[in-house]
C-alpha cells in the first residue's frame, strides 16, 4: 500500500513538473503569433518591434507590463493593452492619439492632440488640421490647455471652418474661420452653449466678429 501510495505520489509529481514545465520553460505554449488591434495609423510592424518578444517565448512568462511600456514607447499611441491568448498569442490593442491642432515649432509645425502632447513634427500642418498660437506651447500651459478644450467642442460643422486658434490667456480663446470672420470663444466653459449659439448666429448674421464669450449677452460687429 505504502509502495503504491509512493508511486501515485511521484507519478503525480511528474505530471506536474512536465505541465510546468510545458507551460513555464517550454517553447511548446510560446508565442507564435502576436496580434495587434486598433492600430490605423502606426505600422504593425513598428508596434511589434518596440514590442520586443522573441519568437516561441513562453507565453506564460511574458512580461505584459514590460511590453505595454514598450509599445508606449510609440509617441503616437495614447494607451495599450497587452494580453495573452492561449495558447500562442500575444495580443496587443491600441488606441492612437487623435490630432487636433498644428502648434509652429520654428519652421515647422509640431502635431499635438487634445492633452497637448505631441504625436510628430511636420514640415507643415495638415490642410485641415487648425494652427493654434500660443505664446508658450504646452502641455501644463493653462492657455494651451483652454484653446485645446475650445477647439475639441466647437461643433461638428464649424470644426473644419477653423483655420485658426489664437489664446493669450485661458480666458482668452480666439477662432479663426477660413471666410474671414473671428469668433471671440473666451475660456472653455459652457463650450455646449457657444457652440449651439455660433452656429445658429453663423447661419442667421452677418459680421466679422461673433462673441460668444458670454453666452448670456452675445455681440457682433
Amino acid at each position: 500500500m505504502k509502495a503504491r501510495t509512493a508511486f501515485l505520489v511521484l507519478l503525480t509529481a511528474g505530471v506536474v513538473g512536465t505541465a510546468a514545465w510545458l507551460v513555464f520553460f517550454s517553447p511548446v505554449l510560446g508565442v507564435r503569433s502576436v496580434e495587434i488591434v486598433g492600430n490605423i495609423t502606426v505600422p504593425k510592424e513598428h508596434i511589434e518591434q518596440k514590442a520586443a518578444v522573441a519568437d516561441l517565448h513562453p507565453l506564460a512568462t511574458v512580461d505584459l507590463a514590460g511590453v505595454q511600456a514598450r509599445v508606449l514607447g510609440i509617441r503616437q499611441l495614447a494607451s495599450a493593452k497587452v494580453d495573452r491568448v492561449w495558447p500562442g498569442t500575444l495580443r496587443i490593442e491600441v488606441v492612437e492619439r487623435e490630432p487636433v491642432a498644428a502648434v509652429p515649432a520654428g519652421d515647422k509645425v509640431a502635431i499635438v492632440d487634445g492633452r497637448g502632447v505631441v504625436i510628430e513634427i511636420r514640415q507643415e500642418a495638415p490642410p485641415l488640421l487648425p494652427v493654434l498660437r500660443v505664446d508658450n506651447p504646452s502641455a501644463a500651459d493653462p492657455a494651451t490647455v483652454a484653446a485645446l478644450q475650445v477647439i475639441q467642442a466647437v461643433p461638428d460643422a464649424i470644426a473644419p471652418k477653423v483655420r485658426q486658434v489664437r489664446a493669450g490667456t485661458a480666458e482668452g480663446v480666439t477662432l479663426e474661420l477660413s471666410d474671414g470672420r473671428t469668433v471671440v470663444w473666451g475660456g472653455p466653459d459652457r463650450p455646449k452653449e457657444k457652440g449651439r449659439i455660433l452656429a445658429s448666429l453663423l447661419k442667421r448674421e452677418k459680421a466679422n466678429v461673433y462673441d460668444v464669450s458670454s453666452p448670456d449677452v452675445v455681440t457682433l460687429k
